[in-house]
């Protein structure tokens, strides 16, 4: 018989399609007999319906005859008629024998794909053994084409793949579970499937295709599987012209979908119990997966992210991220149809959602996007950086290489507008992400983007004291070593080390471990931490030293990031904030999830940029929130060492501009963020500062920990000056924030010459060496933990001498 199978890619069927060859494969199969009519029709509506749905309708003709067949008696015939409207459009046909055996045989319809896009088939299922299992498609070509890291220094040798496997793997193959389908069989001697296949190419490709109903169904002597050549038709070259707010050709974020979900079904239930590799680019944020449901925004992603290999690919767009990047005049293959596309490039852009529908019949398609921005911070003389991404490691794969090249991470960092990013080789491919390490910038940087590859000291010995990111580096191996097993095994030789090289340092995600050893609610709290993390742990008793420039801000819960840095500067210590994300690790949605923005003396550099950060000239932000220019009695943070000196009491005024961007309306996903525990992410974020459900965020003025006054503004995008006065009895330090999603650096404002010192946050600090000691010292090597509790017991006599030294105010 002749049917015409229509393969649309698009939302619904009524949209341009691929249309398969009219003629199906010439073999006739024998109706199967003795099959109960009344089930086999209601399955067969229900295979139009699910066809249909997935844009790979049935002819409007067999659509009508099976219509028509629900209005007639219910007789053998019936069964027999709807096998011969169904069998054309079988792929595969699956035979169980009564020992559970599975053998598969060609199917008659005709063997097409289309490049980057979905197309549907049935499997006709001969089921004697009346199994109510799930039936499995599985094929050598869909097997994965990369390997997620082990966390190794180096890839093991096992799991290396050649360009030629992974050329080799270039299907995606679900058997499509979710309703009108069953996602088990039903028993039904004869019952069919909807196989779905998205193939990466286009050309002729042949494929292996097995059956089973589970580990050991599969017949002997290789009759569970079938070899089809298919042809695979090219999908339309998609040129993609971007232009900046100012119609400067730009770099763009695409996040491309359909609206049509083949991958999760209905036996996941949740995405924990899926493969991380299918579902890691519809998993927005760290949430609790057991809970979790993909937003529509992710459902149908294009270019399908399973399938992507940003070794191999024309563009190295990222397996675990739904959207691509993209440079003015580059392309997307697609398949004709409409698609929903939302196009950004960073937190100061306005995200646009707009609808492109791709025709059919041509080969090639442009269209054209103008940029939006609310904000535009350079111009200002605001520079915004993210000093911790890595190229390897967490959601990276280990091959078929070991990570990605600087020109990936390159196209992150412009995608994203950020000025500054510092590419952290760390203990995943340690051996191989350190080739890129030169001291310099990277060849790729321009007067307008900068890109360094310097280290964080993570996967090491002294990882479990605390993971430290080191800036400026000229030297990446530490003195002596020439295995990460030989470095030291806590961080104060370490920080030592990279102090004297003019390095800029500091702990990365520092709340892990300092999470309050009981609940509070209090910001800032006197529990006792935890230390028993990787975040700034040690880092109680490295601050003594002066040894530590920058406590990372805003990739792990707020309070406990916050606490440790609060009671710190409360004992007279000055370390600085700086933004981090943590890509692809705690996050890895997008780079700059948290940044740090940036006045540069003079021209914009690497050196200026961390002589900045170590200064105080900047600010920490989530990027919807604003505070710049914050000035004490006219002296501006990060200028003449943030010192302000008076003789005496005095009221001061406290100066600056701030600015937010929140929508006019809370939509639900805002609303649940808003109302989501602070320990769960996003950490930093502007919907968790919103008053109620109204525009507003509040100003706070910090005083040495807490919130002291506060002013409220609308964040609606435009610019604020704001003031408060407040009288200074002691010596204090400054700061202002809008909790929590931006946060300035501080201004120490000392009274008759008297340093900043309070006897409650040294009582804490003091308890926190106990316990960090503690937890630590059993990791330190012997030959190590003598010179390590010696600095201990010093951090203790400092914290004592500022016990009996301090204020009690």
């Amino acid at each position: 018989m002749i049917r015409k199978l229509l393969l649309a890619v698009a939302i619904a069927s009524n949209l341009p399609a691929f249309s398969q060859h009219e003629e199906h494969h010439p073999a006739k199969q024998d109706s199967i007999a003795d099959v109960e009519p009344q089930p086999l029709l209601a399955q067969a509506i229900r295979l139009k319906d699910a066809l249909a749905f997935l844009g790979s309708s049935l002819t409007k003709e067999d659509e009508n005859q099976l219509i028509s067949l629900q209005h007639q008696p219910l007789t053998r015939q019936t069964s027999k008629r709807v096998q011969e409207i169904l069998d054309p459009y079988c792929l595969a046909i699956v035979n169980i024998n009564p020992e559970s055996r599975v053998k598969v045989l060609r199917g008659p319809a005709k063997p097409r794909l289309i490049q980057n896009g979905w197309v549907s088939y049935l499997v006709k299922v001969n089921n004697e053994a009346g199994v109510t299992s799930q039936l499995q498609v599985e094929s050598p070509n869909a097997a994965t084409p990369l390997y997620a890291p082990s966390f190794n220094p180096r890839v093991d040798e096992k799991k290396i793949l050649t360009q030629g496997q992974v050329a080799n793997r270039f299907l995606e193959m679900q058997i499509y579970r979710s309703p009108p389908m069953l996602s088990n069989l039903s028993g039904l001697k004869l019952e069919y499937a909807v196989v779905q296949i998205y193939c990466k190419d286009a050309g002729q490709r042949e494929v292996e295709m097995g059956f089973n109903v589970g580990q050991g169904t599969q017949d002997i002597g290789f009759r569970n599987s079938i070899n089809i050549l298919f042809n695979s038709i090219p999908s339309v070259k998609v040129t993609l012209h971007v232009k900046d707010d100012d119609g400067s050709p730009s770099m763009a974020s695409f996040l491309i979908t359909d609206g049509i979900e083949r991958i999760l079904d209905d036996t996941v239930q949740t995405i924990a119990n899926a493969d991380f590799r299918l579902v890691a680019a519809q998993e927005d944020l760290r949430l609790p997966l057991k809970t979790y449901k993909v937003p529509p925004t992710l459902t149908g992603i294009y270019p399908l992210p399973s399938r992507r290999v940003a070794t191999y690919d024309e563009y190295p767009d990222f397996f675990f991220q739904p959207q691509i990047y993209r440079q003015d005049g580059e392309h997307v293959v697609l398949p004709p149809g409409k698609y929903n596309i939302t196009i950004n490039r960073g937190p100061e852009y306005i995200p646009q959602k707009l609808q492109l529908t791709v025709p059919a019949n041509v080969t090639e398609y442009s269209v054209s996007f103008q940029l939006k921005r609310w904000l535009n911070m350079s111009k200002l003389g605001w520079y915004c950086a993210d000093h911790h991404v890595h190229a390897a490691g967490c959601s990276h794969y280990d091959s078929p290489e070991e990570g990605v090249k600087p020109i990936d991470m390159w196209r992150q960092q412009i995608g994203e507008d950020l000025s500054v990013a510092a590419v952290l080789a760390w203990g995943p491919s340690w051996y191989h992400q350190k080739t890129f390490f030169t001291g310099k910038d990277d060849p790729l940087s321009t007067t307008k983007n900068i890109m360094r590859n310097d280290v964080e000291v993570s996967g090491f010995p002294s990882s479990h004291a605390g993971h430290i990111v080191l800036l400026r580096l000229k030297e990446d191996d530490y003195p002596g070593t020439t295995q990460i097993e030989q470095w030291p095994s806590w961080t104060l030789p370490v920080l030592s080390w990279a102090k004297s090289q003019n390095a800029v340092t500091g702990y990365a995600h520092s709340g892990w471990g300092l999470e309050p050893s009981e609940p509070t609610k209090e910001l800032p709290n006197y529990v006792r931490p935890k230390m028993d993390g990787i975040g700034a742990n040690e880092y109680i008793v490295t601050v003594t030293k002066n040894v530590v420039d920058f406590f990372s801000l805003g990739d792990t819960p707020a309070p406990w990031e916050l606490n440790m840095w609060y009671h710190t500067l409360n004992c007279g210590f000055t370390t600085r904030l700086s933004g981090e994300t943590d890509f692809p690790c705690i996050f890895d949605e997008r780079v700059g999830m948290a940044r740090s923005y940036f006045k540069p003396e003079g021209s914009l550099s690497y050196d200026s940029y961390v002589d900045a950060i170590k200064k105080g000239r900047s600010y920490v932000s989530e990027g919807s929130s604003h505070i710049i220019n914050f000035s004490v009695n006219g002296l501006e943070a990060g200028t003449r060492d943030s010192r302000l000196d008076l003789k005496k009491q005095e009221a001061v005024k406290i100066t600056a501009r701030v600015v937010a961007n929140l929508p006019e309306q809370q939509d639900e996903a805002a609303a649940r963020i808003a109302q989501s525990p602070v320990m769960q992410q996003p950490y930093w974020h502007i919907e968790r500062a919103r008053i109620g459900t109204t525009r507003k965020v509040r100003v706070e003025l910090i005083v040495n920990g807490y919130a002291v006054d506060t002013t409220e503004i609308i964040a609606d995008g435009k610019w604020k000056d704001i003031s408060f006065t407040y009288q200074v009895t002691h010596s204090s330090w400054m700061a202002l924030r809008i909790y929590p999603s931006s946060h300035t650096n501080p201004v120490f404002v000392t009274v008759d010459g008297k340093p900043i010192h309070e006897r409650k946050s040294a009582e804490w600090c003091r308890q926190a060496v106990d316990q960090c000691w503690k937890m630590k010292q059993t990791n330190i090597h012997p030959g190590e933990r003598a010179a390590a509790e010696a600095a201990y017991d010093e951090a203790r006599k400092v914290y004592d001498k500022i016990i009996r030294e301090a204020s009690d105010q």
